[in-house]
């Protein structure tokens, strides 16, 4: 057998005290291939450096009508994974860092992560509701085996019976599973995992340091056994590349015993358009043009359309296209035709112990 290709090596990781620390390398994720050499150099030599983030606080409020939630944590900035399409990628220029190869290797964490929700839970004009990790970088990257910050975050949550929900495409999530299947017998927790594409040759250069979807299938298959609600998300879907998957994706993920399969169409905002078209040049010179102007078709015309309402399903023949095969393909997989209600139970929360509610 061949061996595998070397990940690059991780360096020490760099606080905001400049205190260095040894970091072990990272558990290998799946097979990786770099996509990002095309698009800002070569990754051969690159180092992911960690920096402790002091946030002052932890959790992030939205009005986003398209989204199920107000109210999320941020565990990470920037993420191992190095998916193309990644949405979040523009926030690293608040730290004046690309959203390229920067996004993907000089990452920041925050340690005070759980005692900062400890206090912000015991504030006595707190309300509970359900707080959604994994909404912006993912929670359970390859950093995590070291730094567990999310873990902190839930048994936090957990100790106070307060409702989360996690997304993520990595199946490090059942490593918690001690936490989790105990909240979700009381209600408290659902899991969505992401599953973008079933091909590994495909999966290689979308996502590269992700665990590969059989992985992440049978994560849903281990969490569906233990009682946890666990859900799949197709997202993103990539015109020409990855659509021809959505019965196949939707059929597996039935068969692993997800609850339900949700799907996205790709966003492209901001600095991620040209990051997308560099890696479509690279990978699929062959279909570029007819991937972009597929995305157009998506977004009245342009490559990205941040309209709230839109945004999360696009507009046009080919939005209706694949509605029209996601129905189809639920219904021959046995799931209801329309998406399960997930309904956390709020009730239970109790502030924690010991909580400083009049410092606030």
């Amino acid at each position: 057998m061949a061996d595998r290709p070397s990940r690059p090596a991780r360096g020490a990781t760099l606080n905001a005290a400049s205190t260095r620390f040894n970091l072990p390398q990272a558990e290998e994720d799946g097979d990786w291939l770099d996509a990002r050499a095309t698009i800002d150099g070569s990754p051969d030599s690159a180092r992911t450096t960690v920096t402790v983030e002091r946030a002052r606080t932890i959790i992030t409020r939205n009005q986003s009508p398209d989204v199920p939630f107000d109210r999320s944590i941020n565990p990470y900035r920037g993420c191992e994974h190095g998916c193309i399409y990644c949405f979040a990628r523009p926030s690293h220029a608040f730290h004046d860092l690309s959203p390229g190869l920067d996004f993907e290797t000089k990452l920041f964490a925050k340690p005070d992560a759980a005692s900062l929700l400890r206090a912000e839970l015991g504030r006595r004009d707190y309300r509970c509701a359900p707080i959604a990790m994994g909404t912006n970088t993912d929670p359970y990257q390859p950093i995590e085996r070291e730094w567990r910050v999310t873990r902190e975050v839930i048994e936090v949550l957990a100790a106070c019976d307060h409702p989360l929900v996690i997304t993520t495409k990595s199946d490090r999530v059942v490593r918690d599973m001690d936490l989790l299947a105990p909240m979700a017998a009381k209600g408290l927790v659902a899991v969505a995992i992401s599953v973008t594409s079933l091909d590994p040759r495909v999966a290689m250069t979308v996502e590269p340091r992700a665990p590969a979807a059989a992985r992440r299938l049978a994560a849903v298959r281990r969490l569906s056994d233990a009682g946890v609600p666990t859900y799949v998300n197709m997202a993103p879907v990539i015109p020409a590349i990855t659509d021809e998957e959505v019965e196949a994706v939707v059929a597996a993920s039935a068969a692993a015993g997800a609850l339900g399969v949700s799907y996205i169409p790709v966003r492209l905002p901001w600095e991620v358009a040209p990051l997308f078209r560099a890696w479509l040049d690279e990978h699929y010179p062959e279909r570029a043009a007819k991937v972009m102007a597929i995305i157009q078709s998506l977004r009245g015309g342009k490559d990205n359309d941040p309209r709230f309402g839109e945004r999360m399903r696009g507009q046009g023949p080919w939005a209706e296209l694949l509605r029209t095969r996601f129905r189809i393909a639920r219904a021959r997989a046995g799931f209801s035709d329309e998406r399960r209600r997930l309904d956390l139970r709020c009730d239970l929360f109790r502030a924690p112990a010991g909580a400083q509610g009049e410092l606030f």
